[in-house]
């Protein structure tokens, strides 16, 4: 048997423990990723609910299928939808948060490999205080959403 580094074994136990709590405190509903031809980018969406009693602050996200993953919101300025950057976004205790076509979403650019409609992806979504919540996106076609 192979001896045990006893940092990186309570390294590896805390992390399990604020994982576990974290994905206790948030609720994540309907997590699809809108798959364009080519390189061409992908959209993530789902719905985000804080259950905790505390003030969540989603600050990013990443996935090792994509290069970049940012946060972004299309809004309307002077009749034309334009998206921009969202660098943390503060979710209430009891709040929700669409992520959906025309709003919110998730920009994931630069793909590292060759995805198709019904391929899960990983997204591990990134909070202020270091938390992190690693969720399975589905891949599917524009025309379903």
């Amino acid at each position: 048997m192979l001896p045990i580094d006893k940092r990186l074994l309570w390294a590896l136990v805390l992390w399990l423990f604020s994982s576990t709590a974290l994905a206790a405190d948030l609720e994540v509903e309907n997590p699809r990723l809108r798959l364009l031809p080519g390189d061409l980018p992908a959209a993530g969406y789902y719905g985000l609910r804080n259950t905790s009693d505390e003030t969540m602050v989603l600050v990013g996200a990443q996935s090792p299928a994509f290069a970049r993953v940012m946060l972004h919101r299309s809004v309307e300025d002077d009749g034309q939808v334009q998206m921009r950057h969202v660098p943390r976004l503060v979710i209430e205790s009891g709040d929700s948060v669409d992520f959906a076509p025309g709003g919110y979403h998730l920009m994931l650019m630069e793909r590292s490999r060759p995805l198709a409609v019904g391929d899960e992806v990983t997204v591990t979504l990134e909070f202020e205080d270091g938390r992190r919540l690693p969720v399975a996106f589905r891949a599917v076609s524009p025309a379903s959403l």
